[in-house]
């Protein structure tokens, strides 16, 4: 894998070498679809790591949406429309940051099943081969609800779905599970590359689709 040249303050992940790789440039190519997926604002889960219910912004998480929410608009004065998972999280990480924001259930983070609502730790002292089934084999689901497997399949499936209505620049607040499960699925990694991207509250990636392939791009802010 290698990057390689796109625009003058851009770049683009692919699989072939060199700066002239056609793949990287944007002229003549139709780009269908331009997303940004935001992660949502910290949570109590986060700061346990705990398996999350459905749990809203903290403290901290509430400061940092106020704080990005001048760059994007106003609650009282939406800049424009988004998607947002259907978790009280993502929809107040949205409202926070000036989103008019319609959920989406392609969005709704990873299930945790009976694992739901409890910390990590708790659950490797109760079940540590679970655990660590979970964490070394994408198709395992010991907790009963969703394998990291299904999470990546589900995500690629949503972004087909974007790039096959071609739904233009998008912008759609989530969870650090569907937005690694969207990484791994657009370089096609192996899906154990999962557990190594993180994704921290608020932050953000850009995907763009061009000749029905999703790409990872990286850009400079002004």
């Amino acid at each position: 894998m290698s990057l390689g040249r796109y625009g003058e303050n851009h770049w683009c992940v692919n699989g072939a070498k060199g700066d002239n790789n056609p793949s990287c440039a944007t002229e003549g190519i139709d780009v269908t679809a331009r997303l940004i997926m935001i992660c949502h604002g910290s949570t109590e889960a986060l700061h346990r790591a705990a398996f999350p219910l459905d749990e809203g912004l903290d403290e901290q998480g509430l400061r940092q949406v106020a704080a990005g929410a001048p760059l994007l608009g106003t609650p009282e004065n939406p800049r424009k429309s988004a998607l947002c998972g259907p978790s009280l999280s993502c929809r107040q990480t949205a409202a926070g940051l000036g989103f008019a924001a319609e959920t989406d259930d392609g969005l709704r983070d990873c299930d945790a099943g009976r694992w739901a609502g409890r910390t990590l730790a708790d659950v490797q002292g109760e079940d540590p081969q679970g655990v660590m089934a979970w964490l070394t084999d994408p198709a395992a689901a010991p907790h009963g609800g969703e394998s990291v497997l299904a999470v990546v399949d589900r995500v690629a499936t949503w972004l087909k779905s974007q790039h096959d209505t071609g739904a233009g620049k998008v912008v759609a607040v989530t969870h650090p599970a569907v937005i690694r499960a969207a990484v791994v699925h657009v370089l096609g990694t192996p899906p154990e590359a999962f557990w190594k991207i993180d994704a921290e509250p608020l932050s953000h990636i850009q995907l763009t689709a061009q000749n029905s392939r999703w790409r990872l791009r990286f850009s400079q802010r002004n």
